[in-house]
């Protein structure tokens, strides 16, 4: 138990000091637990021999993230996804195997050999990629959702490559006993005893227990989860529903190895199964911390692992084979994006995001070796090869930051479209909150120019039939070709709120009569905004804000008239108070420090709620006496 207990202290203790001081550095929280990982084990040696084991534990951390992607992902999404999942995940995984396969024949392994070193490093970290792009808020973009793709493809392809494996095997690897006889794989380590349903099953019959199991989670997804779940809600208790939820995960898991499955591809399927229902939040937020947990651990565990005396002994080799691997992972990745048609900072996202190895192929190593696939002796150099390019990997999405701000500035710097048309609007940006703007705008008759100066999004414009035209608006030159002289309204939606108010300040100046519509991010952007003239100044999140206090407040006894009324009420007067609060706004002092500001919004806060409750009573029909 003591031992217990200061095992849990020293991987809790590490997680705590290193991730946020990698995060505050912006490194990512991943390279934090392969760093802590690296100091309490190979470093200071902390953690003891038991790190293997407790790395099978940690990798339910990966099999709750995919139960998770799962649950956001419908049948429907997974169907239209068919086209990436097939093409882009299985190109890659072919392609990557077959040149793994010929580098290791180059390198004088056999052929069996060297196709179990091929599917094994074909592979790619989920853990490490999904973590990263959710992290980095990348996961939405056209590079990762392509990456998301074909890590999704490989999962899948855990299943048929743990079939081929035992075909592979080389009968002078089997393991002898102590008698001279050779043991079977299921004989090795001690004839411990086995729980496998397939085990000494004919071809067909391991397969239609497979189905069989596949059947059983779509069938408990649909018919038994709703009825376990209300039966768990009559006991009203919070933490039952946390039990079922991991009891979902973990027996889902379970019932997977028990027919050779990858637990990971069960709960992801059952998590797909359950997108649609009633209770997918709840199951979301049990398990969500957990997965953040176990995960965690899973990248600690994968730190403390790596060998570095083997490494040391043989760096050239060890390091030579890793970048080797990175480089011709990379080489792959980057044709596929050129085929599948992505362009720019989606390319090396989805190239420098998915050169690595990954935590497979630590499953696949073990069971290639009990198989008598691959010698103890290569094995062990592989997981060392798996475990550096892990390491490497947030360096690589590093590598992807730096080079998407050097495109970002190039973009800037290249020559912009020349501008063949004017109109009485002009739309500055053209991101979220702009295409709505120019649809409703021109849908209502009336012409607009766009200026972006992302390509990208321009491109993308162009191919639903709305024309934008690509340079920096904040230029004189190109305000001027869009015709900001005759010009009735310009609507400032860019994203850099520096620039918007540089753009505000220059328009006014040009143009005293111009109507200028801003967005703005937060309050203090509305007072740079009106300080620099712009007419309606919009925050970002206000409308959409009000809408979910209204909601809240119809739900609160309030009727659906009163609480419109109380949305009404609330919008004018904000908007009143602003433009008072602008005059009194001083961007030298911070606004806790400006005495004037802080006293006037105090008075107009008291103000606000008496005018609410006012309205809301004088709205109620008097009471029977």
């Amino acid at each position: 138990m003591e031992s217990f207990l200061y095992q849990a202290s020293i991987y809790l203790a590490a997680a705590v000091i290193a991730v946020p001081i990698a995060a505050r550095l912006g490194l990512g929280s991943v390279l934090g637990y392969l760093a802590a990982g690296i100091v309490i084990g190979p470093v200071l040696g902390l953690v003891g021999t038991e790190t293997q084991d407790l790395q099978h534990f940690a990798e339910f951390g990966v099999v709750m993230m995919l139960f998770l992607i799962g649950l956001e992902l419908e049948p429907r999404a997974l169907w239209d996804m068919r086209h990436k999942l097939l093409g882009l995940g299985g190109a890659q995984v072919l392609l990557t195997m077959g040149a793994v396969m010929a580098a290791g024949m180059a390198f004088g392994l056999g052929w069996s050999t060297a196709l179990a070193v091929g599917l094994v490093l074909s592979l790619s970290s989920t853990a490490i990629v999904l973590q990263t792009l959710s992290e980095k808020g990348l996961m939405q973009t056209g590079g990762g959702r392509s990456a998301f793709s074909v890590l999704l493809t490989q999962d899948i392809a855990v299943i048929p490559m743990l079939a081929l494996m035992p075909l592979l095997a080389f009968p002078m690897l089997a393991q002898v006993g102590p008698n001279g006889e050779v043991l079977r794989p299921s004989e090795l380590a001690d004839h411990g005893h086995s729980m496998s349903l397939v085990e000494g099953l004919p071809g067909w019959g391991v397969t239609l227990v497979t189905l069989g199991a596949v059947a059983l989670v779509i069938l408990a997804g649909i018919y038994l989860i709703r009825p376990l779940f209300r039966y768990i809600h009559q006991a009203h208790l919070r933490e039952m529903y946390t039990a079922l939820a991991l009891l979902i995960v973990l027996g889902i898991g379970f019932l997977m190895m028990l027919v050779g499955l990858s637990p990971a591809l069960g709960t992801f399927l059952a998590g797909v199964v359950l997108a649609n229902s009633e209770f997918r939040h709840e199951l979301e937020s049990d398990i969500e911390p957990f997965k953040g947990l176990l995960l965690g651990l899973f990248f600690i565990t994968v730190g403390a692992g790596i060998n570095f005396g083997m490494l040391f002994g043989d760096p050239l080799l060890l390091i030579g084979l890793t970048l080797g691997l990175i480089l011709l992972k990379g080489v792959i990745l980057f044709g596929l994006g050129l085929i599948f048609r992505l362009k720019g900072r989606d390319q090396w996202l989805f190239t420098l995001s998915l050169a690595q190895a990954g935590e497979f192929g630590f499953v696949l190593l073990s069971f290639s070796v009990q198989q008598n696939v691959l010698p103890r002796g290569l094995a062990d150099q592989l997981l060392l090869v798996v475990a550096l390019s892990m390491l490497i990997t947030p360096l690589l999405f590093i590598l992807y930051e730096v080079l998407s701000r050097r495109m970002a500035e190039a973009d800037k710097s290249r020559p912009h479209d020349e501008i063949t048309e004017q109109g009485t609007v002009i739309i500055a940006g053209i991101g979220r909150f702009g295409q709505i703007v120019n649809r409703l705008v021109q849908a209502s008759g009336f012409t607009t120019v766009v200026l972006d100066h992302d390509m990208a999004t321009i491109q993308l414009m162009r191919q639903f039939g709305f024309k934008g035209f690509f340079g920096d608006p904040t230029r004189p030159e190109l305000l001027h070709a869009a015709g900001l002289h005759k010009a009735s309204v310009l609507v400032v939606a860019l994203d850099d709120p520096a620039a918007a108010t540089r753009l505000v300040t220059f328009a006014r100046q040009e143009r005293p009569d111009l109507h200028i519509i801003a967005r703005a991010r937060d309050r203090v952007h509305v007072f740079q905004l009106v300080k620099a003239g712009a007419n309606d100044v919009v925050r970002e999140m206000f409308d959409s804000s009000l809408r979910a206090g209204r909601y809240v407040l119809e739900n609160m006894g309030l009727t659906e008239y009163e609480a419109a009324q109380a949305e009404t009420v609330f919008y004018h007067h904000d908007r009143d108070a602003l433009r008072e609060l602008a005059e009194l706004w001083d961007p030298t002092l911070p606004a806790d420090q400006n005495t004037a500001y802080v006293k006037r919004a105090r008075e107009l806060n008291k103000e606000l709620e008496m005018m609410m409750l006012a309205k809301i009573e004088s709205e109620r029909p008097a009471e029977a006496g």
